[in-house]
């Protein structure tokens, strides 16, 4: 599957993503203008005062001031003391919501109804994930056989008293003896291992530490994986990730003993990954230098002391080993293609000049690949949608699968052996649900769906292209209840996140179900920077052509007003990670457009983020400010670098959590400091800072609807609307 290893590096919180339940309010959405003497009532708290230090640092001749430098000690007692205090203003604003009960208590209803994965097959069982509706994190269950009794295999529940001990991958041996499961306290990107003997379900005494950025593969009695050295005492929240390794674990034996594999004194920012084909037989090795683009390297397992043979050395494209078939490896990459393409590699002629095309590039993006049932399953994307087309192992095409709608189909993974395989099925309005494909006769059919509450039919979504600024065409999903009116006056939800070469495609959410029953729009802006249309579309929103992806988005919100949808005080905005960066920088350069803004872990400081824990490696997508002419590029939209002296910015409520080591908390921190100093009264800066969670991954569902609740109440209250109709605040 392409790149799967480096998605974590460009992936963002979705605010509020998930599924829901329940019926709809009936009462549409409506102008209260009670919101406003409530809080001149209760007269608004002030900000707490944050230090301001003479810190200035010098880039290629230019001096920039750093006023708030000290917020980077995230372990300093002082900056706790100013996260204490920020939040106390924080969550007494968001008390004196006066509908934010409400809210909370419709989300708990929405989000309480049973979740279910995709079935896997692992030996006699097949195993699956389950959230009973209100559970913060889903429980893996085993059953013989599709029909057979469930019973509890692993219920990450049990491993912390308030929810914030999550699963993280969980590999099944060859033999399905034994199965090797990571865990993520608090959000942390670093992961412990642990080994169950999957007969009794009783864990072994394996246990490893600091793995970081990593799966686990699988080799006779033991397994593959990436870690970092021990970090020093009270650094392992910011300091960077240097030196990657990977080692190889053999079961029964302490991690002192484990065997180093592969690593590169000589480049300490590489990513090293390590993988297995089902059989065994191949380990495959890649390195990275950031989130695109990846050497490729195999050793033969079956061979004493094999050398590790390298493929590709270089870092100017991606290549990712789908399986192998025999000694032919079957690579997926965009090598020559970028829309990406099959390839074979003939690991007895592996030079570039015998490779062969297996599935030549098309018009759409192919997404990745599978291999079961002797057939090569292919999801491509078209238009932000998925399209999934079958292959036989020579590459010709046999036929598409049929999905239920426009959406976004995902799974179809096995062993090459297996006969029939499940994927997922999703969209704005379609609940996930999962389907059982047998892969011969090219059949689906529905084995389990999301038993929601909620009339489906009335809403609707509709993809429309819009022109940005320089004249380029982005697609943009609206969804909206049937019959709305277009009256410039329906409060307006858009979010995007246009990097890395992440799709926003299609798919359901508990959370946002609630905006659309109330009346409210969801667009979906599929801007440059993602991968919606290839690696041109990623790359004309890379540095230096950052620009193009905050005009792409000021663009589909300017769309939004002139159709009449919305207007600039109807209109929040949202992103996540690099999608927070988005929004600060374009809430820094129209503050004019927008009412509400909702960044969420964001990117925000762009001269210094490479200092900190992963950050180096998205140098390729931003830029450094260590290089003169990036430097001035990155000056222009940093968020914290373009607050006004003066400004009103839109109402703004900042997201990060204590224990997030990808986007450190210190950019939210410098951000809404900066904000809190300059902008004009008339709308608040706050800042929510979760504590014991990181980047979203593992976050407990009663921290997730916590955290929603509250991002809809600022919404609705700084729109001075009223989510359950006109009623008299109190």
């Amino acid at each position: 599957m392409r790149k799967a290893s480096l998605y974590w590096l460009a992936s963002a919180l979705l605010v509020g993503a998930g599924c829901k339940t329940s019926s709809p309010a009936s009462t549409p959405v409506s102008d209260a203008k009670a919101a406003a003497p409530v809080m001149a009532s209760k007269p608004f708290t002030m900000y707490p005062k944050t230090k301001k230090t003479e810190h200035i640092d010098t880039y290629h001749g230019f001096q920039v001031p750093d006023p708030y430098r000290w917020l980077e000690a995230d372990t300093a007692q002082e900056v706790a003391d100013w996260v204490k205090a920020q939040n106390e203003v924080t969550f007494d604003y968001l008390a004196r919501i006066p509908f934010r009960g409400q809210i909370k208590e419709r989300l708990t209803k929405l989000w309480n109804y049973p979740k279910y994965g995709a079935p896997f097959k692992e030996g006699d069982y097949y195993y699956f994930y389950k959230n009973d509706g209100l559970q913060n994190q889903a429980v893996l269950y085993r059953q013989k056989g599709l029909n057979g009794a469930p019973e509890v295999f692993l219920d990450p529940n049990k491993l912390s008293s308030d929810g914030t001990t999550s699963l993280g991958s969980v590999a099944f041996s060859k033999d399905a003896k034994y199965a090797v499961y990571t865990t993520s306290t608090g959000g942390s990107d670093w992961r412990d291992a642990y080994v169950l003997d999957v007969a009794t379900g009783q864990k072994l005494s394996d246990e490893l530490h600091w793995i970081k950025f990593s799966g686990t593969s699988w080799h006779k009695d033991g397994f593959f994986y990436s870690r970092y050295d021990e970090p020093t005492k009270g650094s392992k929240l910011a300091n960077k990730n240097e030196y990657h390794k990977v080692y190889y674990h053999k079961i029964g034996t302490p991690q002192s003993q484990d065997q180093l594999i592969w690593e590169d004194r000589e480049h300490p920012l590489r990513l090293l990954f390590a993988s297995t084909t089902q059989d065994e037989r191949y380990l495959i090795l890649t390195a990275s230098e950031g989130t695109s683009n990846n050497s490729l390297y195999v050793k033969d397992l079956t061979k004493a002391n094999s050398p590790i043979l390298p493929l590709v050395e270089s870092f100017d494209k991606e290549y990712g080993v789908v399986e192998n078939i025999g000694d032919q490896l079957v690579v997926l990459t965009n090598q020559g293609a970028p829309k990406y393409k099959l390839i074979q590699i003939d690991l007895k002629k592996p030079q570039p000049a015998h490779w062969k095309t297996l599935v030549p590039e098309t018009g759409h993006v192919l997404n990745y690949a599978t291999l079961v049932g002797g057939r090569l399953i292919l999801n491509y994307m078209k238009d932000a949608a998925t399209l999934v087309r079958v292959h036989d192992t020579a590459g010709k095409w046999l036929h598409d699968v049929q999905l239920p709608t426009i959406g976004t189909a995902g799974g179809f993974g096995g062993k090459k052996e297996d006969k029939t395989v499940f994927y997922t099925f999703t969209s704005y309005t379609y609940p996930s649900a999962i389907y059982q494909y047998e892969v011969a006769a090219n059949k689906s059919t529905l084995f389990r769906k999301a038993e929601v509450d909620v009339d489906m039919d009335a809403y609707e979504t509709r993809q429309i292209f819009y022109t940005s600024k320089d004249g380029t065409r982005v697609p943009m999903f609206i969804t909206h209840k049937k019959g709305l009116q277009l009256n410039g006056n329906n409060p307006t939800y858009l979010y995007a996140y246009g990097g890395f070469n992440s799709s926003q495609t299609p798919g359901f959410s508990i959370s946002r179900m609630l905006w659309l029953e109330n009346g409210g729009v969801l667009a979906i802006a599929n801007i440059r920077g993602g991968g919606e249309y290839g690696e041109a579309w990623h790359k004309a929103g890379m540095t230096p052509n950052k620009q193009n992806v905050f005009d792409d988005f000021i663009a589909a919100a300017e769309y939004l007003v002139n159709q009449k949808y919305t207007s600039s005080q109807k209109l929040a905005i949202a992103g996540g990670s690099n999608g927070g960066l988005l929004i600060g920088a374009v809430a820094n350069q129209r503050p004019d457009l927008f009412k509400v803004a909702l960044p969420a872990v964001g990117v925000m400081d762009m001269l210094r983020f490479h200092k900190f824990t992963i950050g180096w490696a998205w140098v390729p997508e931003y830029g450094s400010s260590d290089d003169a002419a990036q430097f001035q590029n990155l000056r222009q939209f940093s968020p914290v670098h373009n607050i006004k002296e003066g400004v009103q910015y839109p109402a703004t409520l900042v997201t990060t959590a204590d224990h997030d080591d990808r986007v450190v908390p210190a950019h939210s921190f410098k951000y809404i400091a900066t904000l809190q100093e300059k902008a004009a009264p008339g709308n608040p800066y706050l800042i929510r800072v979760d504590v014991k969670a990181g980047h979203g991954a593992g976050k407990s569902t009663a921290d997730q609807i916590a955290e929603a609740t509250d991002i809809w109440s600022f919404t609705y209250f700084n729109m001075g609307v009223h989510p359950f109709g006109a009623q008299e605040q109190q």
